[in-house]
């Protein structure tokens, strides 16, 4: 059975142990989500809530380590809400930062492809070693 409920039903976010982190220049807190009526709450339209009640812009809220209690009904995670942009770059890991958008995804290829490009070097000595990491012809 599929659960069609209202995605504009209330919510109520309350906020424990909050600390006003001067070091990082950012204020922190765990999160309790009440949701009764809904099966779950986006991080996007958390992020949304929690600026409007701080004050403060979008970007700068950073919400993760969402779980739902079992049953449903309330979920708990952290929020971190930085004062400016140049604290959030300097303090979020890349991984967050990338999430957000603030920093863009490095494309490389995949760990295997590196790992058997330098092994094909290595088997090379005095030879352009740049030729070794090329992919093999399937003739030979």
């Amino acid at each position: 059975m599929r659960w069609n409920g209202d995605p504009s039903a209330p919510i109520t976010l309350r906020a424990r142990k909050f600390i006003t982190n001067r070091l990082l220049s950012r204020r922190q807190f765990i999160l309790d989500v009440l949701h009764p009526s809904r099966p779950n709450v986006s991080k996007e339209e958390l992020a949304e809530k929690l600026a409007t009640m701080y004050k403060t812009e979008k970007a700068r809220v950073v919400l993760f380590g969402f779980r739902t209690q079992f049953g449903g009904g309330k979920s708990t995670g952290f929020a971190l809400i930085y004062d400016d942009e140049a604290s959030q770059k300097k303090f979020e890991p890349k991984h967050r930062l990338i999430r957000s958008g603030i920093q863009p995804k490095v494309e490389r290829p995949s760990r295997k492809l590196r790992h058997e490009r330098k092994n094909r070097a290595k088997k090379f000595r005095g030879t352009k070693k740049v030729k070794a990491s090329e992919p093999q012809k399937k003739g030979k």
